[in-house]
């Protein structure tokens, strides 16, 4: 019996990553993105990401982060690429903050390898961060940097190798579901399929089937800083880091372009938009100086101004928990968004279950807690 014909809408890294697991099992795979495959507008874009694998998130996603981890190796060997340099990951904050205690739960619950380090010890181990007194430092051995723009090419590159058809700048302008399948239109040709996945990152609303679900466009900035001493801001001396400081809260990332650090603060906020499209390509003024100064405060290795800014769109949802599973009120579809800024890292296994979705309408993963129907039965 011959595959379904799917169309995957986004080639984001969900989206590629659903079509190389697709592609895997012998499927017809159409692949369609509005911009080119590894672009700097959506959520896949921006350098580096963060692997961990003591979830502040919560502890139901440790068994789909093994799986990721193991996954992401798949598609280095297969690629001949590296795409995940293991360099460990920090948890940096007051001891009775809920993150460092979530992590903590986390790491103890599912008997995760972890070390908790005092101010002290944090100061002697990691120079590169400024600690407080009152601060502990969480150490995750399994975590990393992944590489996203790269990890989107890799997938998509093996998956047209094996026959999938990558349709790069098709803008969906109508996806109708017909009495078989479901027909998708873009610059004036139409595609009829059996199977759709929708993987629109923050476009959702874009498409008329998904504008009732509950994904909220916002911006995401992250801004580089140089490093003066280059070597010690690198993975196998600096992991990755979540700091939560009552000044400042962001993400930090080792040096991998040679010069600088990057950081994504969250204490500044994430704006929503209209639209991703609206996405300005900067930050404004206030915004730089306030990052520059929770840089200059926590990390004494950087120069105090930022080299480089750049901005993305991602979708969020009420509860910063993906959309993920058949798309409610239809039929042969489904749907992958709203990944709430941590859904890279979780991408290949999250590939792997809508590939088991849309092939066999079911998946052995529990992904009980991403249940697109879940706010219409609140």
């Amino acid at each position: 019996m011959s595959q379904p014909r799917v169309a995957v809408i986004g080639t984001g890294v969900i989206g590629a990553m659903t079509t190389w697991q697709l592609v895997r099992r012998g499927a017809d795979v159409l692949a369609f993105d509005t911009y080119s495959p590894g672009h700097d507008r959506g959520a896949s874009a921006g350098e580096s990401r963060i692997f961990r694998t003591a979830y502040k998130e919560g502890s139901d996603y440790v068994p789909l982060l093994q799986r990721a981890g193991r996954l992401w190796r798949e598609l280095e060997r297969a690629a001949s690429a590296e795409l995940l340099t293991m360099c460990g990951g920090l948890t940096i904050g007051p001891a009775d903050h809920p993150d460092i205690r979530a992590v903590r739960r986390c790491a103890e619950e599912h008997g995760l390898d972890h070390e908790v380090f005092d101010a002290e010890l944090a100061r002697k181990r990691f120079p590169q961060h400024r600690i407080d007194d009152d601060e502990v430092m969480v150490l995750d051995p399994a975590a990393g940097v992944l590489r996203p723009e790269p990890a989107v090419q890799a997938a998509l590159r093996i998956a047209a190798d094996a026959g999938a058809e990558v349709l790069a700048h098709h803008r969906i302008s109508e996806v109708a579901e017909t009495a078989n399948g479901w027909r998708i239109t873009s610059g004036g040709t139409y595609f009829d399929v059996d199977h759709v996945v929708f993987a629109p990152g923050p476009w959702a609303h874009e498409l008329e089937p998904l504008r009732s679900l509950p994904v909220e466009v916002r911006r995401i900035t992250a801004c580089w800083f140089a490093a003066r001493d280059t070597a010690a801001h690198r993975p196998d001396r600096l992991p990755i880091a979540i700091r939560r400081h009552r000044e400042a809260g962001f993400s930090c990332f080792p040096l991998l372009d040679g010069v600088s650090v990057k950081i994504v603060p969250h204490h500044l906020g994430w704006p929503t938009l209209a639209s991703p499209d609206d996405l300005p390509r900067s930050a404004e003024p206030e915004f730089a100086r306030a990052a520059a100064a929770a840089a200059e405060r926590l990390l004494p290795g950087v120069t105090p101004h930022p080299v480089r800014i750049g901005t993305f769109a991602e979708g969020f949802t009420p509860d910063e928990h993906a959309l993920l599973g058949p798309l409610p009120g239809h039929r042969n579809a489904t749907v992958m968004t709203g990944f709430s800024g941590h859904g890279f890292k979780l991408a290949p296994v999250f590939g792997e279950i809508g590939a088991d979705l849309a092939l066999n309408g079911s998946t052995e993963h529990d992904i009980t807690q991403l249940d697109p129907d879940r706010f219409a039965r609140a």
